[in-house]
């Protein structure tokens, strides 16, 4: 080795090239320089592009490293997995536990007449009270007399805690993804797309407007939001639990405890709002999936009974109903609530403006002074009067609560 000279500059590359091309090819045991076949320095002829050249064709597929490592060939980590997953080891999470649900698309050709057989065990192992027979034999009559439901609509009609219920449901009904149908639970062997008469099960999704177009803003409307931008915390930011409140009860078997009253018995049955629209009332929440046959408003009923050119073909749409029949649902629900809201808004009054007059005499003048006094002392009344109207007609906004009109897929997968 033969030291040329000292160098004071070097250049240090931490990240591998995906494609090169290297400067010199070995030949015979000697080294030849391919800058003149590759690179144009002049104006060639045919002859140079006919010349034969090495093929320097890029590879297959370029690596997703940026730094070489050294992979050591071992056996399939997946391989092993299958071994502990039939062991019920503690693990960081819970294991999934499904709960056998049925999904159906609007494109599938055909729909399930029964259920899993998984499904069956799951619900036989858990019903080992008499209100869960109940809820059972009630929720096969409420499948009888109506093939689809929604989930909100089966809360309302039974009193069963909801994780009981997501173990009945599959038992019964499968669970529509896509088309009009979407997100409802319908009777096991049942197509609603080969019978015109399931139009009034269809779902329609709605949610109030609310901008200075419609005549309120957001903060004056009734119904409150789900979540708030507020309680969303930055990736920066430390989420610190606020201190419990204090709570005051009283202990069992203790002298002068009153356990003589009797505690209400808990449910977990819904309201009617969450399912049914009625005129003259608003919806619990700003976005609502109603199926058809819950709009009770009879210029809503008219509007679905209208029949379309195609009664022959189900859409994904608008199903059997007429085109742009949802869209004119939701422009009449959303006038009711309009007139709803507005009605509920208090009314600011209107105070005339004072006018001026021109003294033109000292009588004049002393009978302008004289009216100016009443005038303010008239006005003065007056904003007595409206301060305590407002007390007494304060505008409280309905406290709204959370919203569980959503989807159910992630609990049945």
């Amino acid at each position: 080795m033969d030291v040329l000279g000292v160098i004071a500059t070097t250049y240090k590359f931490q990240g591998m090239a995906d494609f090169q091309y290297l400067a010199v090819h070995s030949d015979s045991g000697k080294h030849s320089s391919l800058y003149d076949k590759i690179i144009l320095r002049k104006s060639e002829n045919q002859e140079f592009f006919d010349q034969p050249m090495p093929h320097f064709l890029p590879p297959a597929i370029f690596s997703r490293l940026d730094t070489p490592v050294d992979y050591l060939y071992r056996p399939d980590v997946l391989q092993s997995l299958s071994a502990i997953k039939k062991n019920n080891f503690i693990s960081q999470n819970r294991t999934r536990r499904p709960n056998n649900a049925i999904f159906v698309s609007f494109t599938d050709t055909t729909v399930p007449s029964e259920c899993l057989e998984a499904a069956k065990l799951n619900w036989t192992r858990i019903r080992v009270k008499e209100s869960d027979k109940e809820a059972e034999e009630q929720m096969r009559k409420m499948f009888e007399s109506r093939p689809i439901w929604s989930r909100n609509a089966v809360r309302a009609s039974i009193n069963i805690h909801p994780e009981k219920l997501k173990l009945l449901l599959p038992v019964f009904a499968y669970y529509m993804v896509t088309g009009p149908w979407r997100s409802l639970w319908v009777k096991l062997g049942y197509d609603p797309r080969k019978d015109r008469g399931s139009k009034k099960y269809q779902m329609l999704d709605f949610r109030i407007r609310f901008s200075t177009k419609h005549g309120y803003s957001p903060s004056e409307l009734p119904v409150k939001a789900k979540r708030s931008t507020l309680d969303y915390s930055l990736p920066i930011t430390v989420n610190k639990t606020g201190p419990q409140a204090a709570s005051v009860m009283d202990l069992p078997g203790q002298e002068g405890a009153s356990t003589s009253r009797e505690t209400a018995p808990h449910t977990f049955q819904l309201k009617e709002s969450a399912y049914i629209f009625k005129e003259g009332m608003l919806p619990p929440h700003r976005q609502m999936f109603y199926q058809l046959c819950d709009l009770h408003v009879d210029s809503i009923k008219q509007a679905i009974e209208i029949k379309s050119e195609d009664e022959q073909v189900c859409y994904e749409r608008d199903g059997w109903c007429a085109f742009g029949t949802t869209d004119k649902l939701r422009d009449m629900m959303s006038s009711m609530i309009k007139s709803i809201i507005r009605a509920q808004r208090p009314v600011v009054p209107v105070v005339p403006r004072r006018s001026t007059r021109k003294r033109t005499s000292l009588k004049s003048t002393l009978g302008v002074v004289d009216n100016e006094g009443e005038e303010e002392e008239e006005e003065e009344e007056k904003e007595e009067n409206e301060d305590n109207d407002d007390d007494d007609e304060d505008f409280q906004p309905s406290e709204g609560s959370e919203n569980e009109m959503e989807t159910e897929i992630l609990d049945y997968i």
